[in-house]
């Protein structure tokens, strides 16, 4: 596979200076309007930031970097709200939320239709929507999916894109086999009771859990069809021109403690335990879960040094397919959705 063109954020010692350097405000203050670094004991500047679903060991960075202090000495105060991504997206748009965790298959629709978002950095380098079933299911490619029963939260997101593009690498569309929704997002059980023979899920979940169950399994990445950009820190664009400093300084911590993680995952275990103590009731599990989800973290055939990169090729081919789906109404440009930290805004 050719290697994709990144785009980073500027260097974290330059984000640091930055930071120092913008503008000041009354402690607390909500990053809506220009803040700035202050020491601990005045507050800080305040970031509610939206990390999607329920809360999970998926989240450790956010959990390090705020459990360890890094946010803190970043002159930041960081408050944790759960959202499913459609809501994180209005939210973000509206500035209720100042940094959000959404799929770039939900940013791309949304500035379609005029939500002031921008997409900046990137957490999920490697997509983690996959299709997944038994070992013993005989299906290996896509292809083999042709007169099965898939089982799919339902027509909708990111899972419903996903299984689109793998199903026409393989010439097929969703006619060629049978769908069945689980809006209770059961479709991991039905899997592992053989009431579908494959599922969408996320590569840090359900294949996770049916392994773990005692099951081989096989998993179908999109990314060997196409690269659509994963999960990543989304701001609005009212916050990011007041406020670029800020989220930068925010950016740079998570990504010390993504960095951290991977190097040893106990240490994000412990973090997420700490903030979701129900998680300790199984910690094999919930480790095998974190281990899935550091391996999504770069990008295919990349390494920790990619955490965090944008795949601008990745963006326009994600652009491009949306609009084959009609999911895009109004024409945009990778510039219009992805704004590294530190850069400034393209119109």
């Amino acid at each position: 596979m050719p290697r994709r063109r990144f785009t980073r954020a500027i260097p974290a010692l330059a984000l640091a200076l930055a930071f120092a350097a913008a503008g000041c405000s009354q402690p607390g203050a909500s990053v809506a309007g220009p803040c700035t670094a202050q020491p601990p004991s005045e507050g800080g500047c305040q970031l509610t930031v939206g990390l999607g679903y329920i809360p999970s060991v998926q989240f450790a960075p956010f959990y390090l970097a705020d459990q360890a202090g890094y946010y803190r000495d970043a002159g930041l105060r960081v408050t944790f709200q759960n959202k499913i991504d459609p809501d994180l997206v209005a939210l973000v748009g509206q500035g209720a939320i100042d940094v959000g965790v959404a799929d770039g298959t939900s940013v791309i629709p949304a500035v379609s239709q005029g939500i002031p978002i921008r997409y900046v950095n990137t957490i999920y380098g490697t997509y983690p929507s996959i299709v997944f079933a038994k070992a013993s299911s005989g299906i290996t490619t896509a292809a083999d999916l042709r007169g099965k029963k898939v089982g799919i939260p339902g027509k909708f997101g990111s899972s419903w894109i996903m299984l689109q593009a793998l199903l026409e690498s393989a010439g097929m569309k969703p006619d060629d086999l049978t769908v069945v929704e689980y809006p209770d997002f059961g479709q991991g059980a039905a899997v592992q009771q053989g009431a579908v023979d494959a599922a969408t899920g996320f590569a840090n979940n359900e294949p996770v859990v049916l392994e773990l169950s005692g099951a081989e399994t096989v998993v179908l990445h999109v990314d060997d069809v196409i690269a659509l950009p994963g999960p990543g820190l989304i701001v609005g664009q009212k916050i990011l021109a007041a406020n670029n400093a800020a989220v930068a300084a925010f950016v740079t911590a998570t990504l010390r403690a993504m960095t951290e993680i991977a190097k040893d995952p106990q240490k994000g275990l412990d973090a997420a335990i700490k903030a979701v103590p129900e998680l300790d009731s199984d910690r094999d599990k919930q480790l095998a879960i974190l281990n899935a989800t550091i391996a999504t973290w770069a990008p295919p055939g990349g390494d920790a040094s990619d955490f965090g990169a944008i795949d601008r090729d990745g963006w326009q081919a994600s652009i491009d397919y949306l609009s084959k789906l009609g999911l895009v109404p109004k024409p945009v440009t990778v510039d219009q959705l992805v704004q590294p930290v530190g850069a400034p805004p393209v119109d």
